[in-house]
């Protein structure tokens, strides 16, 4: 089977969140599983150069977008040692620039990365079984290839799939942009792009795709609700009573996150030397200038957005630190939470460290050190914060929604069963509840069973590829 996986972010080359792990992770673990799994992203500026140093060039093409004509030139990297496996795709004008998002002609730059990925296939001569787009970004993908390309002989029997990681960002712009990707107003007033009087790539994807999966199998079932459907519920149902939407839970690369051999954290440990991760935890206290003892850590990893459930944290703030805790924050995002933060670790220095940054080192030592993780959020197509806090013994607060609720489960202290804490709903009271019902488990043999059951849960791609290869047959045999 052949599957060439398109999107714009692929960790370790390049990441901003869920996105970049999943393209990074996937594809490694179903080229184990036999798949000739190729992925292709953008050569951005940011790419540091020792993952670069080994590429070859290994063709380049002119790619239309109405007028104008822009140079695609083709990098390949073996990065398994067993054949070219990643590709990416140089073109200055669109992506030497020192962020990968935000700019005024990012759909057209998308468009561009998008309609390349594709052209790419003929020219290195990969019949792919499946094209595998990813958010909003590569939401022409399945566009360009169903009207564009399928026409050609060579691109006559391939498929599409379109991952939804998070329907809230749904790539919306002005109609008059139709043109310059090289499209024309039929589709807006047909109603394939149409989106409230806009155009949104989003839609295209969902429309124009063999198929739709999304990262859990909670959230596939959410989003054709009007909560969580953001506009797009009707159009998800029609999918899905066709049979064309999955579900499949994200897993995490249990190998390079491995408490045992992780290099980046201060004492290696696993489930039976929980003692070292104490160790952990006095070390980063003494990092970040907090009061060095057994307490409760609590911690959050995130983007500092509304969708993490930050409105409720405010609310409980006070509460938590009348407690005899200490609390570690790591991320960026909204002014008005970097700045609550930032207030709270100026009122109680001893208990609270806001890092308004993204240190991915730092961000190990933090899952390493804490007691707990706090994932509190409004939605969540999958999460893998909850999933990377587990594998270092950090047990998981969350509220039952999405991936969330696929993978934490409340524990039973009778039975000895759960690995987490999950509150129903979306308010202060039931996080408070949930961190009191942490706090009162802490420092009694019921922790150490609750810290072993996270640390040993199955946090591996390997149940998910296989589901991902059922997905993919099903698809390209449609």
């Amino acid at each position: 089977m052949k599957i060439l996986l398109v999107s714009t972010e692929v960790n370790p080359y390049s990441k901003s969140g869920g996105l970049g792990d999943v393209a990074g992770s996937l594809p490694k673990a179903l080229r184990d599983r036999g798949v000739d799994m190729r992925v292709v992203l953008p050569k951005y500026k940011t790419i540091p150069e020792k993952f670069l140093k080994d590429t070859k060039n290994v063709t380049n093409f002119t790619v239309h977008l109405s007028w104008r004509a822009q140079k695609a030139d083709i990098y390949a990297l073996d990065a398994h040692g067993d054949g070219d496996s990643v590709y990416f795709i140089e073109n200055d004008f669109y992506f030497s620039r020192d962020n990968y998002y935000g700019y005024g002609d990012d759909f057209e730059r998308f468009a561009f990365f998008t309609k390349a990925a594709v052209e790419m296939l003929s020219r290195i001569d990969f019949q792919a079984d499946v094209v595998h787009f990813n958010d909003w970004h590569t939401g022409l993908g399945p566009t360009y290839l169903r009207d564009v390309y399928r026409g050609f002989t060579y691109y006559s029997n391939m498929r599409s799939l379109f991952t939804i990681h998070n329907l809230h960002y749904q790539g919306v712009f002005g109609r008059d942009i139709l043109w310059a990707v090289g499209l024309n107003d039929g589709y807006f007033a047909g109603g394939d792009l149409e989106f409230y009087g806009n155009i949104s790539y989003l839609k295209a994807g969902i429309v124009h795709a063999d198929a739709v999966s999304t990262v859990s199998t909670t959230y596939a079932q959410e989003i054709q609700t009007p909560s969580y459907g953001y506009g797009m519920d009707g159009l998800l149902r029609q999918r899905a009573a066709t049979g064309q939407i999955y579900g499949i839970t994200n897993g995490i690369d249990i190998e390079d996150n491995d408490p045992a051999s992780d290099p980046r954290i201060f004492v290696n440990f696993d489930a039976n030397s929980l003692e070292k991760k104490c160790e952990n935890k006095y070390r980063l206290q003494e990092q970040l200038g907090l009061i060095v003892g057994d307490r409760p850590m609590f911690s959050m990893i995130t983007r500092l957005v509304e969708q993490k459930g930050l409105d409720i944290l405010s609310v409980i703030m006070e509460e938590l630190l009348s407690l005899d805790v200490q609390m570690v924050i790591l991320g960026t995002g909204e002014g008005r939470y970097e700045s609550l933060f930032k207030h709270y670790a100026w009122r109680y220095p001893d208990k609270v460290s806001a890092n308004i940054c993204f240190d991915t080192t730092l961000a190990q030592r933090i899952y390493a050190a804490s007691d707990v993780f706090l994932m509190p959020s409004v939605y969540e197509p999958c999460g893998l914060g909850q999933l990377f806090a587990m594998r270092y013994g950090a047990v998981p607060i969350v509220r039952k929604t999405g991936g969330l609720a696929d993978t934490v489960f409340h524990f039973d202290r009778e039975k000895g069963t759960g690995n987490g804490f999950a509150f129903e709903d979306f308010v202060a009271s039931g996080l408070m509840w949930a961190i009191r019902q942490a706090i009162e488990l802490y420092d009694t043999p019921h922790w150490e069973v609750l810290v072993k059951n996270a640390i040993n849960g199955k946090f591996s791609w390997h149940h998910a590829a296989g589901e991902y290869i059922n997905m993919y047959k099903e698809i390209s045999e449609k």
